[in-house]
């Protein structure tokens, strides 16, 4: 079997925290394996390894929105992102946040994380024409200034989503190939949600989306 061949039969999954997020996508390609998982970590690592159990897939794309702490990356742009962490998985005391691992009730270089992170080594970093970016997943949407500057201070990161990080630590620990593809809709902490660009997030990552499929499977 020849290398083109092996990749036009690739059992790949999307998953995505909401079907608004890739219906341009579902619309366009009837039959795609399809995951809505629902927003947040738990459900994320619940239907993800469940649907694992399920079926052997060669390659799992979590694509979804955003939101990004930098100017360098605006609003309605889509990146690829290459290592998450738990952000707000630790303690606090007197306003001073520290992760689980700066507690010491974790190894931060214990598998699946190097360095506190979950880092996706997919050869497709090198060839992708999509930034590659640092993000981070939490529980609650950072609307807080505290929260903002804590999760910058311990990380430094460049987007945060609600799901990403339960990706790269189930697909890491199963050692199943993976990508996260999300979009921009709104810079980190801003609240008026008139300023964001939703619809353009949306339709940037499907587009960037059926792209990646096509240069997967043609």
């Amino acid at each position: 079997m020849d290398a083109k061949h092996e990749i036009c039969t690739m059992q790949i999954l999307l998953i995505a925290a909401t079907e608004q997020e890739v219906q341009p996508f579902i619309a366009a390609n009837p039959g795609f394996d399809v995951l809505i998982s629902g927003a947040g970590v738990p459900p994320t690592l619940y239907h993800l390894q469940k649907r694992m159990q399920q079926m052997a897939y060669d390659l799992i794309i979590q694509a979804g929105i955003a939101g990004t702490f930098t100017n360098d990356i605006k609003p309605g742009q889509t990146v690829l992102v290459k290592q998450d962490a738990f952000a707000d998985l630790g303690t606090e005391q007197e306003e001073e946040f520290k992760t689980i691992f700066d507690a010491g009730l974790a190894d931060k270089n214990e598998f699946p994380f190097e360095d506190g992170w979950l880092i996706n080594k997919n050869e497709i970093f090198a060839g992708s024409s999509l930034v590659a970016v640092k993000g981070v997943t939490v529980n609650k949407v950072t609307d807080d200034i505290l929260q903002k500057r804590q999760i910058c201070h311990q990380f430094n990161p460049q987007v945060e989503s609600m799901e990403g990080a339960a990706l790269h630590y189930v697909c890491l620990q199963e050692k199943i190939p993976f990508l996260q593809l999300r979009a921009i809709s709104n810079t980190v902490g801003e609240r008026n949600k008139t300023k964001w660009k939703m619809k353009e997030a949306i339709e940037s990552l499907n587009i960037e989306l059926s792209k990646l499929i096509k240069g997967l499977t043609d």
